[in-house]
């Protein structure tokens, strides 16, 4: 990598030194994944953990883009003879795009324009000596210009404007003057469009029908909310700036005389017209996009932030699960899972209307004898249609039950999309889409991120304005934060689907498969070295996967541990040196006695402190799962409806969703309820992320029930007479 190139990526990143930077982007160029160069090659990059890396590759590859365009300027303005060592500098110094693009736009080919056409006619003599601001009749000149194309002087004089109007819009110093002014000073002005009608009578954009806000100022829903408005007909959006400020620059920036004649009207004219028709529209479109790019990586990063702490979610272990999809018409589906999330059986009951009578009242039972036969400990209820209907029929039928059995209203996005799959098909096929969908309901309670793997992440729907995001960027982003999750948690070798393994470093789909049919044929995997034997599973994918793949009760217990088969020596001499037997590892008395290990007494070439810290870590809790330490589900045994909520009331529920204006809560009642980021706490909140997170379980109070539109408001801070006791 060439200077040039890493002292741009270093200036985009500033909290990460050159070094760091270099380090990286050599690992990746030898092939290394992300989560294995933060875990396992610490020392080499300073310990920038995968955000930090994936920060560094997407800025490499901006910075490459942007050297490339870079070239591709320069060789195509040489190609008109045109190029100059000056403008060649400019160019090469630009460290954006935009910039490259203004210097270009001067000898970018285009459609025929009016100031083309002029020039062709022999008008630019006439445009450059304007420029010159003489004191002669404008009118006499212009007539030497008559000709063929040009009829006569005012023909000339037409053509003269065009010319001027045109190059005075594509200086780059003036378009860069005007794009910061109007980031700085502009305002974005919406207005109910005329014949504009909303889709619902719910008022979404009602707020925007008479909304003026500086453009510095927008926040990123706010502007995903007004483009979206735009699209669907409802509303006017224009960036409003000081015209008169505007053209007074111009003026300062393109008159450089302080008489007035008829040529500085002439000009004058001329910018204004460029101004109004080329400059101000352009901007607009420019600032408008670029609006929506920041707003886009906005979202897309809270989109990245919901899914990571959706899929970290703690998993329900040893619990015989109920997956529960509500219906009307076609019943509810149901299916028994196992405490590992076998499947075991299924049903269909009709608790709900428009079912016959019958089948109504055969319902209960059905329900209550597949969970006294299979021992139900939980029910994971889907939150789509009929899910509230289905809540309460649960909940008053586990009142006729003497042991504890709690429900969970599961959220069922991209459960319909999965259950439709080849995937679902090749592991269920003798099953219907529903009750297929029934099954990933359940094992979204046992085991999130094991069954959410499986699904598109786009189709699960913890962000906003998610259909509105660009898909390739948003695919992406939501692909590295899948691969960051798995990773971190590890899986293990012996239960994991193919899904879940092609998210492990080193490992594609075929790979994972041929895995996966290996342990079919040879039974369960006893240690790690048996990867080997798998077809297609060579040399590096091996060194690249295998500190994240676990087996439970194998030969070797280091092989339930993230420690890397290549700091194997290290483990067992840090075993040997304390006196624990592989036997003790995970026991109160071998981490008394790791806690009193250093570090660097046992760091090597390739193992650093970082390293090593990490191994006695993983020998104090072989076998950990990050996730138990994240909140759990809510369990719920009884049911509420929005009519109960009362101002002031207080609630348990479980984050459902962050956006950049505050968080959606499940409080057990239809609709999710919004805490705004101003009732998040009694001090200012300028990032809801940094108060909650989609998992976890808050104390709110009722702050307002709005029943006509069905929503409900709430605050995370205690009313005064609650707060004093």
């Amino acid at each position: 990598m060439d200077k040039k190139t890493l002292q741009l990526v270093s200036q985009q990143l500033p909290d990460i030194r050159q070094g760091q930077i270099k380090a990286a982007l050599k690992l990746m160029d030898e092939g290394n994944t992300i989560p294995f160069i933060a875990r396992y090659r610490k020392e080499m990059t300073g310990t920038l953990d995968e955000v930090q890396l994936q920060a560094v590759r997407d800025r490499y590859q901006h910075v490459t883009s942007l050297l490339e365009r870079q070239e591709t300027v320069i060789n195509r303005i040489k190609e008109q003879d045109k190029l100059t060592p000056a403008l060649a500098k400019q160019i090469r110094e630009a460290t954006d795009l935009q910039t490259v693009e203004d210097l270009y736009l001067p000898y970018k080919q285009k459609r025929q324009t009016k100031a083309q056409q002029a020039r062709a006619a022999g008008l630019a003599p006439l445009a450059n000596w304007m420029l010159t601001y003489p004191d002669e009749d404008l009118t006499g000149a212009a007539a030497k210009y008559v000709n063929d194309s040009v009829p006569d002087a005012q023909a000339a004089l037409d053509g003269a404007h065009e010319i001027l109007a045109e190059a005075i819009s594509e200086m780059a110093t003036v378009r860069g003057w005007l794009r910061s002014y109007t980031v700085n000073h502009g305002q974005l002005v919406t207005t109910l469009k005329r014949n504009g009608e909303e889709k619902d009578e719910l008022g979404t954009y009602k707020q925007y029908y008479d909304f003026t806000a500086p453009v510095k100022d927008l926040s990123s829903y706010q502007i995903l909310a007004v483009n979206r408005g735009e699209k669907e007909g409802v509303l006017s959006v224009k960036i409003a700036v000081d015209t008169e400020a505007v053209l007074n620059y111009l003026r300062f920036r393109l008159i450089r005389t302080s008489k007035r004649n008829a040529a500085t009207d002439f000009i004058t004219a001329a910018y204004t017209d460029a101004n109004k028709r080329f400059l101000a529209p352009a901007i607009e479109r420019e600032l408008r996009r670029q609006l929506t790019d920041q707003a886009d990586e906005q979202a897309i990063k809270v989109f990245g932030e919901n899914l990571y702490h959706l899929l970290m979610r703690a998993p329900i272990k040893g619990k015989v699960v109920m997956g529960f999809d509500p219906a009307y018409r076609t019943g509810c589906k149901l299916a028994i899972l196992d405490e590992n999330g076998k499947f075991l059986t299924k049903a269909v009951i009709y608790p709900h209307d428009p079912a016959p009578a019958k089948k109504r009242a055969a319902a209960e039972g059905e329900f209550l004898q597949l969970i006294e036969h299979y021992g139900v400990e939980m029910i994971a209820i889907g939150n789509g249609t009929a899910s509230r209907e289905s809540e309460r029929f649960v909940a008053s039928a586990l009142k006729k039950i003497s042991r504890p059995v709690y429900y969970v209203i599961v959220n069922e996005a991209g459960a319909s999309v999965y259950s439709a799959s080849e995937e679902a098909r090749d592991e269920f096929p003798d099953l219907h889409v529903e009750q297929r969908s029934a099954i990933s309901i359940g094992r979204r309670l046992q085991d999130p991120l094991a069954e959410l793997v499986k699904i598109d992440p786009q189709a699960i729907g913890v962000g906003q304005y998610q259909h509105d995001l660009p898909k390739k960027e948003l695919g992406t982003a939501l692909d590295d934060v899948v691969e960051r999750a798995v990773n971190r948690v590890g899986v293990n070798l012996n239960t994991a689907s193919y899904q879940l393994l092609t998210q492990i470093s080193g490992l594609n789909k075929t790979i994972a498969k041929n895995i996966v049919h290996y342990r079919d044929e040879h039974g369960r995997y006893t240690n790690r070295t048996q990867l080997k034997k798998v077809p297609r599973l060579g040399p590096k994918s091996y060194q690249q996967s295998v500190g994240f793949l676990r087996i439970p009760a194998g030969d070797n217990p280091l092989d339930n541990t993230d420690v890397h088969p290549e700091s194997y020596d290290i483990a067992a001499k840090i075993m040997k040196d304390t006196g624990i037997a592989v036997g003790e590892l995970g026991t109160t008395a071998a981490t008394k006695r790791l806690a009193k290990v250093k570090a660097a007494d046992y760091t090597t070439d390739q193992a650093g402190e970082a390293t090593v810290n990490d191994i006695i870590a993983s020998l104090k809790k072989p076998g950990r799962d990050l996730r138990d330490s994240m909140p759990a589900p809510l369990l719920r045994h009884d049911v509420m409806t929005i009519e109960d909520l009362k101002p002031g009331m207080k609630l348990q529920g479980t984050v459902r969703n962050v956006v950049d204006f505050g968080a959606f809560v499940d409080i057990g009642v239809k609709h999710d309820g919004l805490v705004h980021v101003s009732k998040m706490s009694k001090k200012f909140v300028r990032d809801p992320r940094t108060v909650v997170a989609v998992g976890d379980i808050v104390d709110v109070w009722i702050d307002d029930v709005d029943l006509k539109r069905q929503r409900i408001q709430l605050t995370m801070v205690a009313p005064k007479k609650v707060a004093n006791g």
